[in-house]
């Protein structure tokens, strides 16, 4: 048999947000979950039907091939449930309603350990260090695993008690209405059993303030906003769970001299009048330190860009580099000696007599627009 269409099992249409696939979700699966249809095969069908659906529209990657290729997307050849993990189904559904059961399921099962914590640390570096990467000593705090009680929260030789609150089932149930709703207890959180004697070192937490200390190394080419984690440098989890992150947020200080933009740099390089009209040849820095001759061709106009091919920075994680753009400002001279000022009006006669095409044909121009009035 042909499988139904996803968005007519949900009863929603192809515009349908995100929000509105969810209700939809929570809906069609509260109306057919097997909970409230002991027994009935055709109800645990559409249970499933709609989780199949759901696990794809929430998805946009998934809802996206599914809008072009239809089943044929997921390989099933529009039969079955081909691609969809049906022991899915109920984790799904939690999503939605947390503990749903009636009691014949997750009976004594006890939460898991929890994770830590992540941890953030920002690291301020300069351009010339992103440019050739360091190691650098990171000192921080955080909570490590009591050595004391292993983590676990119980001085040694200490038994646990079972929690008298849940039974030791590590949840406790209410009725409501025709459900049954299962929650976390709220006296052991889940564990189904109480520390019997606290840690002395931890007084229970099973987790102590420590302060650490990581080496961590900046790769060439980092930019401003890099983030890098280092796993399992974060708080240590609770019940033997495991450790958080240390996320380092990298920031790149503001240079005097060089501007960034990604794997180029740039900056102004200020002439005199004269080395623009006449050319000349300037020695300029490079962010590696080292010093590069320029050509600046005879005319440089204000706002010349030359582009120096590969002296800006490393590429994250290639071999590459970037480039170096000189803008060039030519600089009219404005405290001019007497001597000066005779040899520009001379050169002003000169170039009276034989003006620049530019500023010949603006004039001629201009002379038209005058004419008219």
């Amino acid at each position: 048999m042909a499988k139904r269409d996803y968005y007519d099992i949900l009863g929603v249409n192809k515009s349908a947000s995100k929000d509105e696939i969810k209700k939809a979700y929570r809906s069609t699966a509260f109306k057919h979950h097997p909970d409230k249809n002991p027994g009935n095969k055709a109800a645990e069908e559409k249970f499933k039907e709609a989780s199949e659906a759901y696990s794809i529209l929430s998805d946009d990657g998934k809802k996206t091939n599914y809008d072009q290729f239809g089943h044929a997307a997921s390989g099933g050849g529009g039969q079955g449930f081909s691609g969809f993990d049906t022991s899915s189904f109920s984790d799904i559904f939690e999503d939605f309603f947390g503990d749903f059961s009636d009691g014949s399921r997750e009976s004594g099962r006890r939460s898991p350990g929890k994770k830590g914590n992540d941890l953030r640390y920002d690291l301020s570096i300069n351009l010339e260090e992103a440019y050739k990467g360091l190691e650098k000593k990171i000192d921080y705090t955080t909570y490590k695993k009591c050595e004391g009680c292993s983590g676990n929260g119980a001085e040694p030789g200490s038994k646990p008690i079972k929690c008298d609150y849940c039974k030791g089932n590590g949840k406790i149930r209410s009725s409501q209405g025709f459900f049954t709703v299962q929650q976390t207890c709220p006296q052991c959180h889940g564990n189904g059993e109480t520390i019997g004697k606290a840690c002395k070192k931890c007084s229970g937490g099973g987790k102590v303030q420590s302060d650490e200390s990581v080496s961590v190394k900046i790769p060439k080419g980092v930019d401003d906003g890099t983030r890098i984690r280092l796993s399992g440098k974060g708080e240590a989890g609770s019940k033997n769970g495991t450790s958080g992150d240390l996320y380092l947020f990298i920031s790149v200080q503001n240079h005097s001299l060089f501007k960034r933009s990604e794997e180029n740099l740039f900056f102004e390089l200020p002439i005199t009048f004269a080395d623009a009209a006449l050319g000349t040849v300037i020695e300029v820095p490079c962010i590696n330190g080292s010093k590069v001759n320029v050509k600046i061709p005879a005319g440089t106009q204000y706002g010349k860009q030359l582009r120096l091919k590969d002296k800006g920075m490393p590429i994250l994680r290639r071999s590459s580099f970037g480039d170096l753009y000189i803008r060039i400002i030519p600089e009219v001279p404005v405290s001019l000696t007497k001597r000066q000022k005779e040899l520009l009006e001379e050169f002003k006669q000169l170039e009276n007599t034989k003006l620049s095409p530019t500023i010949k044909s603006f004039f001629d121009r201009a002379k038209k627009f005058w004419g008219t009035k």
